[in-house]
């Protein structure tokens, strides 16, 4: 049974660093907020999260919890729960049933990575299978570094990558060498970047850590890390349902928003992965906070002029 629809000046869809973020700021500033989170934050295969000033190291759980905890102090609700629908007039439908309504709306909702169908692939995914050397490089560096091509892009991840190590194999998995660029080629060969035109079959696991890769012909190639290149599938699904325009990225599409994170959408903001593929914790917090602030100003402005 539907139960009856609760009222809120601000909804956030989303309890990741960017939702927390501007409910913390909405919180003190005394909005009516509510925080809808449906507990499958991006980072959480990570054991640790990485270049965060004073929170460099900390488990992405420990961030979000003590996350929660802070917008509890400021009368911030937050439910477990997951909205499956939205109206124009911003009454959003969780999956219990339950139905609330704001005046404005956070979507908050970030993105899921698609790994390449390799075997081994996802059960190593956040340990020694990595996609971000700014997320954890350090830790690895100066290992046997292994990058899965499935992409021209892969390309630049190998280049990147080789700031971490001068161990650095490029295997051609889905990619063939004629699809590289005469300008890729001199980098790779400048970074010190082997080239291997062949698709992996699997990962060798020995002792609960990766120690090679298995080519399509059988043969292994001992590494000790991989870098893969996730396809990002934004949670758009509510931006859609409310109308946002969208633009086509070459990690996805995402909604058109100006520098506060509004869409084209009247009174609903896009903040974190939501927005952007590249939006790394701190810059996801960050942009929480950008919006949380700008829309708390426009409430106070609308009802300061709509009085006679």
């Amino acid at each position: 049974m539907t139960e009856t629809s609760e009222t809120y000046e601000v909804i956030v869809i989303g309890g990741g660093a960017a939702g927390l973020s501007a409910a913390l700021v909405l919180g003190r500033a005394r909005r009516r907020t509510l925080v809808i989170d449906a507990g499958e934050p991006r980072n959480a295969p990570a054991a640790h999260m990485q270049g965060y000033l004073t929170r460099d190291g900390m488990p992405p759980a420990e961030f979000l919890a003590l996350g929660r905890e802070e917008i509890a102090r400021y009368g911030v609700e937050l439910v477990a729960d997951r909205a499956v629908d939205v109206t124009a007039d911003f009454t959003v439908t969780l999956a219990s049933g339950r139905t609330v309504q704001a005046r404005r709306l956070v979507i908050a909702t970030g993105l899921k990575d698609e790994l390449p169908p390799v075997p081994g692939v996802a059960e190593r995914f956040g340990r020694d299978v990595l996609h971000c050397p700014y997320c954890h490089g350090w830790e690895v560096r100066d290992q046997a570094f292994g990058v899965l091509a499935t992409t021209p892009l892969s390309v630049h991840q190998a280049l990147m990558v080789s700031q971490w190590s001068k161990d650095v194999t490029l295997f051609l998995h889905e990619v063939a060498e004629t699809d590289l660029s005469d300008d890729d080629l001199r980098r790779l060969a400048t970074a010190g970047v082997k080239v291997v035109p062949r698709a992996v079959a699997e990962l060798v696991i020995e002792n609960d850590r990766l120690t090679g890769v298995r080519l399509a012909d059988g043969t292994v190639q001992a590494r000790e890390v991989l870098f893969v290149a996730p396809r990002a599938v934004p949670q758009t699904g509510l931006l859609e349902q409310l109308g946002a325009e969208l633009t086509e990225t070459p990690f996805g599409s995402y909604p058109v928003v100006d520098p506060t994170g509004l869409t084209s959408v009247p009174g609903v903001w896009a903040v974190g992965n939501a927005m952007g593929f590249s939006e790394q914790v701190v810059n996801a917090a960050a942009g929480g906070y950008r919006a949380g602030a700008f829309i708390n100003g426009e409430l106070l402005f609308t009802d300061l002029d709509a009085t006679p």
